[in-house]
């Protein structure tokens, strides 16, 4: 039966749903990426650096974790895990985080989910009530769509560069005397820049204060929420640091989230991590639980052993990273000679994730009116900071460059420079 003509008028049928889907802004980017895919079809050269992925092509996942979760499916470990993760990956990451970070955080913090996304909105689910108050900074990744979906007042402090896009601690403590929740992302998505740990220390030694002040009063504890999933992409003289590693008196208020996706190139495998206080993975455990956000199987089982596999793990990291810096530097290069012949352009050197941040400024043009003008006259595709929920129409754009070779680089450094002139 042909059920077509049976569906219903899609504006009385959308009528009828919840305020809440009504009200759910759709993804810029995927809007992009649409346009982008519509141009290709049309034969058009582009050179796409929107997406926050990766191409197999260009940066394949660790062998040895794909040649793990073969193994695992073939050993029939094909069932429903625990849905706070396999005890094995749960240890594995507690053994990983004091290895590599110094964090000696107990396998009870630790909790897995079908990559970070769940984790981070697990996040807002565990700690917020309606109403409560939400803090984070602009440009960041898709708080501002949490923070609606959990009906959460959202305290939204726009950065600039000249704090790293950053918040200080100056900007926060206005609002940290009725925030419950604090959110950073250190090497940040979209600006690729990586926190200072002095600026972090100033943070989180303030919100400690504050929670001392609310534990007298007998007052709900403000949380810190610390996304670093990029954290083993860092360059040049960049070293990421946590909160418990400079305040450890903040570890007691703080969720680190944290996923292979990004450092292993395992975007699809959906493997993410959190550690926090024990109590509070439970809650969240019991939350997300109820949505199956758990990973599959398989995919814990390979990521378990491949933590473990320190000597594997630095030789991955060790090409990768090279690479990855290698495309940030070629882009930088670039934009950087166009600016020391007065374009009107600016740029970031690259210090951690796979993003570049890049200012161009056209007169009389809005962001969404140079990004189109990119994209349809120079085939350079970039996202501006407003799809990262930053208001503020000032030329900055996220260049993305997991998906792009040295070659498609090249080529598309003089289209741009091509374009601007013309105006």
């Amino acid at each position: 039966m042909d059920l077509k003509g049976k569906l219903g008028d899609p504006q009385a049928i959308d009528a009828s749903l919840s305020d809440l889907a009504r009200g759910v802004v759709g993804s810029e980017i995927l809007r992009i990426a649409a346009q982008i895919r519509g141009l290709k079809a049309a034969g058009a050269e582009i050179c796409n650096l929107t997406v926050g992925d990766f191409d197999p092509a260009q940066f394949p996942a660790p062998a040895a974790l794909l040649d793990g979760m073969r193994a695992a499916l073939a050993a029939g470990q094909t069932n429903y895990p625990p849905s706070d993760g396999v005890i094995q990956l749960r240890e594995a990451v507690a053994r990983y985080y004091e290895r590599r970070l110094g964090l000696a955080y107990p396998v009870e913090s630790v909790l897995i989910t079908g990559g970070a996304r769940p984790l981070l909105y697990g996040t807002y689910r565990t700690v917020l009530d309606p109403g409560d108050l939400v803090v984070y900074p602009v440009p960041s990744w898709n708080n501002n769509h949490y923070a609606y979906l959990c009906g959460a007042r959202a305290e939204e402090i726009a950065v600039r560069a000249q704090s790293n896009f950053f918040p200080t601690v100056d900007d926060l403590r206005p609002h940290l005397r009725q925030a419950r929740l604090v959110l950073l992302n250190s090497p940040l998505n979209p600006t690729g820049t990586a926190v200072d740990a002095q600026a972090l220390q100033k943070i989180c030694e303030a919100l400690v204060e504050e929670n001392h002040r609310r534990s007298r009063a007998g007052a709900k504890a403000v949380w810190l929420c610390y996304d670093q999933v990029y954290w083993q992409l860092t360059f040049g003289q960049t070293r990421h640091v946590t909160p418990p590693e400079v305040c450890p008196d903040i570890a007691k208020h703080t969720i680190i989230l944290d996923a292979a996706s990004k450092s292993f190139a395992a975007t699809g495998l959906r493997v993410g991590w959190a550690v926090m206080p024990p109590a509070v993975r439970q809650r969240m455990a019991d939350i997300l639980g109820h949505v199956g956000a758990w990973a599959p199987r398989p995919e814990q089982v390979a990521m378990a052993a491949l933590l473990d596999d320190a000597p594997t793990v630095d030789a991955y990291l060790n090409e990768m990273r090279p690479r990855v810096l290698q495309r940030l530097d070629r882009l930088a290069a670039g934009f950087a000679a166009m600016q020391r012949d007065n374009y009107p352009v600016e740029v970031i050197a690259p210090q951690g994730a796979i993003y570049l941040s890049v200012r161009i400024a056209v007169p009389g043009h809005t962001n969404e009116a140079t990004r189109v003008l990119l994209l349809e006259k120079a085939g350079f595709a970039v996202v501006p900071f407003q799809a990262f929920g930053l208001r503020e129409d000032s030329g900055w754009f996220r260049i993305s460059v997991g998906a792009v070779s040295l070659a498609e680089i090249d080529a598309a450094l003089p289209r741009v420079r091509a374009a601007l002139s013309k105006l």
